[in-house]
């Protein structure tokens, strides 16, 4: 990384790795545990300009693959009670700005629609480098990501009273991503 606001990356549209990437996410459960999940496909490219100004990310996630190791629970997830995803199939995510915070640290601000409710989500972002793979010599770079968001602000209200002022799910949804794009053209693996 440079010491400027300039990723150390060629400009240019890239996509993702998604058999190297992953969308996690954990809600705590009873007050008592963490749920976690995850989303087994989804698409995102990630373009890079001459200035942070022109690094644009986007992603859209496909809500019926959603994995909670659970299939009843999964299922609900799905229904009007959280995503409606009938009527919501993907999640989308499309960045607004992106500031340097440190040497490979940077925030990404940006547009998150779930449930047909559009709102703004911030990650912390982490720069893993480049490294060239071996199998087909292609460039390739690391991010990894945290976010949260709240449950409430995109419209996903449901929840179960257990008493003393405790509710089944928690409202905050912790958000991890770790994403490697493809600079140079080559077969995936």
């Amino acid at each position: 990384m440079s010491a400027t606001t300039v990723l150390a990356l060629p400009t240019g549209a890239f996509t993702i790795d998604t058999a190297h990437s992953g969308i996690h996410f954990q809600v705590r459960h009873l007050g008592l545990s963490n749920v976690r999940g995850l989303f087994k496909e989804f698409r995102a490219s990630l373009i890079v300009g001459d200035s942070l100004e022109d690094v644009a990310v986007q992603a859209e996630v496909d809500l019926s693959s959603i994995d909670t190791n659970q299939a009843d629970r999964d299922a609900h997830l799905l229904s009007t009670d959280f995503f409606n995803a009938d009527a919501n199939p993907t999640m989308t995510f499309r960045s607004t700005s992106v500031a340097q915070t440190g040497p490979q640290e940077y925030q990404m601000s940006g547009d998150l629609t779930i449930n047909g409710v559009t709102g703004v989500i911030a990650f912390d972002v982490e720069f893993n480098g480049t490294e060239v793979h071996p199998a087909d010599q292609s460039t390739r770079a690391g991010f990894s990501a945290t976010g949260e968001v709240r449950r409430s602000d995109f419209g996903i209200d449901f929840n179960m009273p257990l008493g003393m002022n405790k509710l089944a799910l928690g409202e905050k949804v912790k958000v991890e991503l770790d994403a490697q794009f493809v600079i140079a053209a080559g077969p995936q693996e």
